[in-house]
């Protein structure tokens, strides 16, 4: 083995200066791309948890009703589930529910939904609106969707293939292998 003294300005322990600059560029390349697929999977991860939180506001209005024995109502906004504004709806339920997008900055989920200011629920937890709702966050090309039939709730979480700035469409939703 050599020594660092005994070596040319040219070389260092075997390698040309070619080839030390050839290797940090391949190793900066890879560096990146691993950086671009951590955000895109980040993003995905971002809509997974958002659709996973906004059925289980459903579930647990639904629930909360039914416990109760008496209906219910919640809106989505923005952020999530929220206790809808006054005009003589039912009292608010789904209380204590996490924002779709919390923990991972706001407005990094992009809601768009065709559901009624107030979505209500019958004393006995049956769902008395319905809709659908897609959800996105940039950095990913995914779009989640949920169909809410009367009178059961969640009748599908799925991909989303409508058009992008369109009213969203139930039609659109189509199943998911990977749900």
């Amino acid at each position: 083995m050599r020594s660092l003294n005994n070596c040319s300005p040219s070389t260092w322990a075997g390698f040309t200066l070619p080839e030390l600059l050839v290797g940090i560029t391949v190793l900066g390349i890879l560096a990146a791309m691993a950086l671009l697929a951590g955000g895109e999977t980040l993003a995905t991860q971002r809509v997974e948890a958002a659709t996973r939180r906004l059925a289980q506001g459903i579930e647990r209005g639904r629930a909360q009703a039914a416990e109760q024995g008496q209906p219910c109502a919640m809106s989505l906004g923005a952020t999530g589930w929220e206790a809808p504004g006054s005009g003589g709806s039912p009292a608010a339920c789904g209380q204590g529910l996490r924002s779709l997008d919390e923990g991972v900055g706001n407005g990094a989920v992009q809601v768009r939904h065709n559901l009624p200011e107030a979505v209500r629920f019958s004393s006995n937890g049956l769902v008395l609106d319905g809709g659908t709702v897609v959800l996105s966050s940039e950095g990913t090309e995914l779009r989640r969707c949920l169909v809410m039939a009367l009178p059961l709730g969640v009748v599908r979480l799925g991909r989303y293939g409508g058009a992008e700035g369109g009213a969203p469409d139930s039609s659109a939703c189509r199943p998911d292998p990977a749900l």
